[in-house]
């Protein structure tokens, strides 16, 4: 159809819907928001609405559904869900004062990167991520538009780079250039449920500079800038709340891959996804949901920096061992709301009455904390409250304004207290006492009259009136002033000059007392709006004091130990044990080990049955360190650490069908990705590496890597495997010994004791375990035949032969020798001596 055939509203809709092509349109008309066309089929499949029709000046009806305006959130917050963006589309001007057809545009785009407050998690952060390519490297920069917080960093430009800054930030949208690659946004669409958006133009440098005003490297502003530029296209308003973006030092960061942050179910576990089961789960007890969310960064980003990790043991100490401190510091946090995103909606714009009033109760109780930081006679608790600023002029203009249970609506009134506001209250006054007047004339007009049922009402046709039935109209005289306004089949009603001036006084105070509350309600939430940078400093500094208030509860309540940091190059836990299993099974029935490893027995070979404990033992260590890195207590009786910068994981069985990936090719490229990146100072943990192919090829693979971690890499490994073969190592690889967990058995029964200690294990039990899941007999019996005649074959002879020692050359000292200067560009020779540096490095 040709546009100018349809009605000038479908014309102005189609206009609309041209300037957003990916965005369905909730296009405002009275009562509802309707949807046309397209968008109309996809909400009414999403929403499960009633697909109509409407005339729109063509032959054919034109596709509709539509949504009532007042319960429109939780429509928006479904189809955000499955991934759509949704427009607002508004009247722009007054119908009764504008001729022809009501100005309508777009006020707001929602999308999954941009929410702020429909259907937020108050314990996640929902970060918009923005990704630049350049050379060998993403920029990527990525906000909360309902907290302000905006972050950038450098990571490799490799996809499985890019997925695990996906997945630890568990982004939802993805913002880039219009040329970045197709091939890559392909990829992310193919194993990713994300929105992917396109974004041009770049925020105004001049008007966002405070943002960047700490960052040097024109590239990560100019990521910082084109997510501002998207989200002043969808917001359209300003931003001015958005904080100061901060850079990502990693070298100031322990490294945690991505496949190691799920393998070690950090925040989620890897069966359900949920927090319950992850180290999370243990150690969010904190009392505001900004600490929770912090809790959750730290634990993504534990510290690589030995100074600010015994800071944050510092205060941590302090609470630990002045007990009352804490629990009245943790009573207090609870009357604290979320003040990130607090502000964020005042400074946004969209906040009501009631945000304001638990801004208010959480600023009353922070001169309390900081009282008690202040008088706790710990020095770190000290110095603690000196960052913190009460705001006492917000929490009285707060007090003296806004009832204390005012309703969600800001522009019906019913918000100011009396008192606050002279005109207002003379307005009040004037309605009050009308409404009084008018209640008075129905017993004035019966005495007057002698009619006994005479009663006055009220309707938003004719306003008051008054109602006599039938029976009593011949009681009505001329000289009462009535006037004839409505019949009725049982009654009449009129209206009286008097009447009429009472109503006129009472309607135009209250439309002006609406009015009035409104804008006095505006002029408070700007007032606010001016210290915003001072709320959101001590929304940060609550949270920290949250989340480390926290750490001393959870390691209290769980007998968790400080850790000590050592140069040497020392693990040294007593008694450790696995946080999260401890409080599954119970502490009574989880059996403690003691680990010691340095930098002559770095690699520690574990063998032993199925189900002996291995991975958990493996996985405890792992944790211990990111606990200690995060600043919190360990669970142990001693925990003696040295600082690790990286760890890496290779932990269960696991595929990506998605990916065409089968478990060994995962396998293979986790341990690939350990294996190029890890240094001296790194942690590894390898389980059962090999086991996805046959047993040679996976017993060459196994030795293989552990004697190039061994010769090559030095880092502190813990590989656990039923090669028992590999443990013939220990004696040709100086750092390698051998570890086992010990099992009793008994007339073919195991127990498993759960106990690492020295030495390898004599056998396997699979037959064993196998007995345990009440395997048929015959079929035991048959297995135990096979298995002799194997071990009457020994596999293991070729593996022992002599070990030539013998370092492998550096892939970059390969690449210098392939090189052709002569043939380089002088960039080109530039980026390779960066990349050269980044490899070295």
């Amino acid at each position: 159809m040709e546009k100018k055939s349809y009605t000038p509203m479908m014309m102005q809709y189609l206009k609309v819907k041209e300037q957003y092509e990916d965005t369905l349109i909730f296009y405002r008309l009275g009562d509802f928001y309707e949807m046309f066309f397209e968008d109309a089929k996809i909400a009414s499949r999403e929403l499960e609405l009633v697909l109509t029709g409407r005339d729109a000046g063509v032959d054919q009806k034109v596709p509709m559904c539509g949504v009532p305006y007042h319960s429109v959130k939780g429509y928006i917050e479904r189809l955000i869900d499955r991934g759509y963006k949704v427009g607002i589309v508004e009247q722009l001007e007054d119908p009764a004062t504008c001729k022809g057809i009501v100005k309508r545009d777009v006020v707001q785009i929602i999308t999954p990167g941009t929410l702020i407050d429909l259907g937020l998690n108050e314990k996640k952060n929902n970060y918009l991520l923005e990704v630049e390519e350049t050379g060998n490297n993403y920029i990527v920069s990525y906000v909360d538009l309902s907290t302000g917080e905006i972050n950038v960093s450098c990571i490799e430009r490799t996809y499985n780079a890019l997925k695990g800054q996906i997945d630890t930030l568990e982004c939802k949208e993805i913002v880039v250039s219009e040329d970045f690659s197709s091939e890559m946004i392909l990829k992310i669409k193919e194993n990713n449920r994300l929105t992917i958006s396109y974004q041009k133009e770049l925020a105004d440098e001049k008007e966002y500079a405070h943002i960047s005003e700490d960052i040097s490297d024109y590239r990560a502003i100019k990521s910082i800038n084109r997510l501002i530029g998207y989200l002043i296209k969808t917001q359209k308003r300003n931003l001015d709340y958005l904080k100061k973006a901060r850079v990502i030092n990693k070298e100031k960061l322990l490294q945690i891959d991505g496949y190691s942050r799920n393998n070690l179910e950090l925040t989620r576990t890897l069966r359900s996804e949920e927090r319950y089961g992850s180290l999370l789960w243990i150690l969010d007890k904190c009392k505001t949901a900004a600490g929770s969310r912090m809790l959750k960064r730290w634990l993504n980003n534990p510290l690589y920096d030995l100074k600010e990790i015994e800071g944050r043991l510092k205060v941590v100490d302090s609470f630990v061992s002045n007990f009352l401190c804490r629990k009245q510091i943790i009573e207090l946090l609870k009357e604290v709301y979320d003040l990130e995103r607090l502000v964020a909606r005042i400074s946004y714009g969209n906040a009501n009455a009631r945000d304001l009033i638990q801004l208010k109760k959480s600023l009353s109780v922070v001169p309390e904390i900081k009282t008690l930081l202040k008088d706790s006679g710990e020095m770190d608790l000290f110095v603690l409250s000196s960052r913190i600023k009460t705001l006492p002029e917000i929490v009285d203009l707060i007090d003296k304004a806004i009832i204390d249970n005012p309703p969600l609506a800001i522009k019906e009134g019913g918000i100011i207290k009396e008192g606050y506001n002279k005109e207002l209250d003379e307005l009040k006054y004037i309605s009050h006492n009308g409404k009084s007047f008018i209640a008075g004339i129905e017993t004035t007009e019966r005495e007057r009259t002698g009619i006994k049922n005479l009663k006055v009402g009220y309707n938003k046709v004719f306003g008051y009136y008054i109602e006599i039935t039938n029976s009593y109209l011949n009681m009505v005289k001329d000289e009462y002033g009535y006037i004839r306004k409505q019949t009725l089949t049982g009654a009449e009603r009129f209206i009286t000059n008097e009447l009429k001036e009472k109503e006129d006084m009472i309607l135009k105070a209250e439309e002006k007392i609406v009015k009035l509350e409104y804008d006095l309600f505006i002029e408070i939430r700007d007032k606010v709006k001016e210290v915003t940078e001072d709320i959101q400093n001590l929304a940060d500094i609550l949270s920290m004091i949250d989340v480390l208030s926290d750490f001393g509860e959870v390691s209290v309540n769980n007998g968790y130990a400080r850790p000590n940091f050592n140069e040497e190059g020392i693990v040294s836990l007593k008694e450790i044990r696995h946080p999260v299993l401890e409080q599954l099974v119970g502490k009574e029935n989880f059996v403690k080990n003691d680990i010691y490893i340095d930098n002559e027995r770095f690699l520690q070979i574990i063998t032993g049955p199925n189900m002996g404990g291995k991975s958990t033992i493996m996985r405890q260590i792992a944790l211990a360190v990111i606990m200690a890195q995060t600043g919190c207590y360990v669970a142990s009786k001693e925990a003696n650490l040295c600082l690790f910068d990286k760890i890496f994981t290779r932990i269960g069985a696991s595929d990506d069908l998605v990916s065409g990936k089968s478990t060994f090719m995962v396998e293979m490229m986790e341990a690939n990705n350990a294996l190029r990146n890890a240094t001296s100072n790194s942690l590894i943990i390898f389980d059962e590496i090999g086991r996805g192919t046959s047993t040679y090829d996976g017993m060459a693979l196994a030795q293989s890597i552990i004697e190039y971690i061994a010769i090559n890499i030095k880092a502190k490994t813990l590989f656990s495997t039923h090669y028992h073969e590999l443990t013939f190592l220990e004696n040709k690889i100086s750092g390698i010994v051998n570890k086992n967990v010990a099992v009793h058995e008994e007339n073919d029964k195991v127990t498993f004791l759960y106990t690492l200690q020295e030495g390898c294990a004599n056998k396997s039990y699979g037959i064993n375990v196998a007995r345990l899941a009440h395997l048929p007999d015959s079929l035991l019996d048959r297995a135990k035949q096979i298995l002799i005649s194997l071990e009457k074959n020994d596999a293991s002879s070729a593996m022992k032969k002599e070990i030539v020692i013998k370092e492998v050359e550096p892939e970059y000292i390969k690449e210098v020798k392939s090189l052709d200067p002569l043939n380089m560009t002088p960039l080109e020779a530039l980026n390779y001596l960066v990349e050269l540096k980044q490899k070295i490095d």
